[in-house]
Formats: C-alpha cells, structure tokens, sequence
C-alpha cells in the first residue's frame, strides 16, 4: 500500500510529476543523459528554466517589471535576503509576527536596519492571525508569512498600506489566486507545493532594487541574479525541472482558480469533520485563521493521541504527527494532496469515534 503523505515538508508531490522526474533521472527526453548530469549551462536546461519562468509569470500574472528567480538557500536565506537588498540602517520595515517562520525573519531584519512588530500573535502560541491592527506610514515594505505551517493559520486577508508586500509563501504558493499588484518581492522554498527541497523561487518588483547605501556581495544581490537568468552560479538543476513539472501539472488542473477550488473543498471536509466529531477539537483560534495548507488538531482526551496515531498510521497515514510546539496532529493537504487522501483520514476519525 503506497502511503498517503501528509508530511509538512518536504511533501506530497503529484504522482504524474513523480514519474516523469524519475524517468528524467535515466534519461533526459531521449537526450541519453540523466537530468542530473546535463550543464546548466545547456540547451536543454536552458529550456527548461524558459518554459518555468514562463509558467510562473503564466500561473501568477507576474510582468515584467518583476524579476522571476530560481535560487538556493531556502526560505531562510531570504530572511536576511530581502532586508540587505531593501532596507537601509535608517529606515523601518513593518512585520507581522504570526509564527516561528516570521519571528525568524524579524531577527534576520534587525541586522540592516529598524523594524516594527505591527501585529503579532505570541502571546496566544500564534494561534490566529492577528486582526484590526493599523499599518503605520513610512514603512520601506511590510513581511508576512502568508501561511503557517508549525501553527496551522493563514492570512485570508492582506494587510492595508501604501508600502509593498514581501511574503514568505513557501507553503501556499500556486495554491490560490493572489493580486500580485500588492507585492514586491514573493519567495518560496519549493518543498510544500512547488518540488523538492532545494531550490528557491523569487519573484522581485525590479523597481524597488539598487536603492540601498551597502555594498552587497554578488552572489546576495538580487539584480546579479536577474542579470544573470538564475545562472550567475550554478543552479539547483533538478530541483528547478521537478518545480517545472509541477508548475505544468497546476496549470492542467485549471491553474491557480482551480488550485483554490481543490484546497477548499479538501480543507472544507476536514476541518467539519474535527468540528463534529467529539473526540478532536481544533488549534486555532477562529475560522478566519484557519490554514488550508496545514490543519493542526488535537484529541479532546489526551490519553487517545497514540491510539489515534496507530490507527491513521494503520490506514496508510504518514506524517501527521504535529509539530512539538503545538502537539496533537498536522495534516497538511498541500496542493498534490488528492481529495482522496483527506477522505481516508476523514475515514479514519469517524471509526476512532
């Protein structure tokens, strides 16, 4: 029995994606070489960098007055990324402090310049995302993490303000449909929706660039990598084709309105059924929080929590266990998670009531 994968990340990639990757590994489209030994610097990953970059601009409406990268580093690196190429000692950047993820970023942040907790949700153990705060003039940008994987919330609703977006989308990118208008700078560690761990997408309004006072290093200035075409150094050549699979599979699905249609309906029936049944209550705070992403739930009765586990992990559940800062469980129903896999976890609740 293969295992449904409910795994926070690296996660569940399509199955169609899994078997042309794996082909792709012996041998290229007939090209006689692995993917994982051609030059990056070749025709055939130079297609492919080509039609991925064209597939995100496709899927997302991105223009060209941003810049669409593929790096490595993950998420993490972009922490600190965003902040030395945005923000100089004397300006402020708002954050909103919503889990471990942005609280992280926060840190990164304060070693280029000033920042401002607009909002935050710490106090609860992040157990919402925080509503009716203010957004002060003046900022240089405002960071959100738009989904929370450890806590299980997400923002349904962007901040109000003149100044330009930056998000940590890594784990609900490609999910929904977003007004792009409102960002400068997106990243996404590929590992939830997108690929494999490894590579890192960027998408970077190219206006907001070359406006601060410190010299950067080549290999963390964004304009050097759009210069570049993602190829200044070597890529993360696997990693990039198996994000364009991917990018291809969500387009044959109905591209990001019928993603948003999927995600609904999948987190639709499991968040009613933890709502019903007696034996599981939910972590977060309020509906509006909750994530479609990542659904973290606890059993009312302690006591129940191995059983349960032995008994999704009998039903081919795997890796739903749920982070240490919270307990209980995670189920997260990323955009390759079938309706399927939700229905046999669902299954599974109803036979442990």
């Amino acid at each position: 029995m293969k295992k449904i994968n409910f795994s926070a990340g690296p996660a569940i990639l399509p199955a169609s994606v899994l078997t042309q990757a794996a082909a792709a590994v012996e041998n290229l489209d007939g090209s006689g070489l692995s993917i994982l030994e051609i030059s990056h610097r070749s025709d055939a990953f130079d297609a492919v960098l080509v039609e991925a970059e064209q597939l995100v601009r496709e899927l997302l409406n991105v223009g060209d007055e941003y810049g669409v990268l593929f790096l490595s580093g993950g998420a993490s690196t972009q922490f600190f990324f965003t902040a030395m190429n945005l923000l100089n000692p004397e300006e402020t950047a708002g954050y909103l402090d919503t889990g471990s993820w942005s609280a992280k970023a926060i840190k990164e942040a304060k070693n280029f310049g000033k920042v401002n907790i607009i909002a935050s949700s710490k106090e609860s153990n992040y157990d919402h995302i925080p509503r009716g705060y203010t957004v002060p003039d003046g900022l240089k940008y405002v960071h959100l993490t738009s989904n929370n994987t450890i806590f299980g919330t997400q923002f349904k609703e962007w901040p109000e303000t003149d100044a330009p977006l930056v998000a940590d989308m890594s784990s609900d990118i490609f999910s929904r449909r977003i007004p792009l208008e409102k960002f400068g700078i997106i990243y996404a560690g590929a590992q939830k929706n997108l690929g494999p761990a490894g590579a890192t997408l960027v998408i970077v309004r190219k206006d907001l660039l070359g406006k601060v006072n410190r010299t950067l290093p080549s290999m963390l200035d964004y304009r050097v990598h759009i210069d570049g075409g993602s190829t200044y150094n070597t890529p993360p050549v696997y990693p990039i084709y198996v994000m364009m699979l991917t990018l291809r599979w969500i387009k044959a699905q109905g591209g990001l309105e019928g993603m948003e249609k999927h995600n609904e309906r999948k987190a639709k029936l499991l968040y009613e059924e933890i709502d019903r049944n007696p034996k599981f209550r939910g972590t977060v705070a309020d509906d509006f929080s909750r994530s479609q992403m990542n659904v973290t739930f606890v059993c009312t009765d302690e006591a129940d929590t191995a059983a349960f586990q032995a008994a999704a992990e009998a039903a081919g559940c795997d890796g739903i266990t749920g982070h240490r800062s919270v307990g209980g469980f995670r189920a997260s129903i990323y955009n390759s998670m079938p309706y399927e896999g939700v229905e046999t976890l669902v299954r599974v609740m109803r036979e442990f009531e």
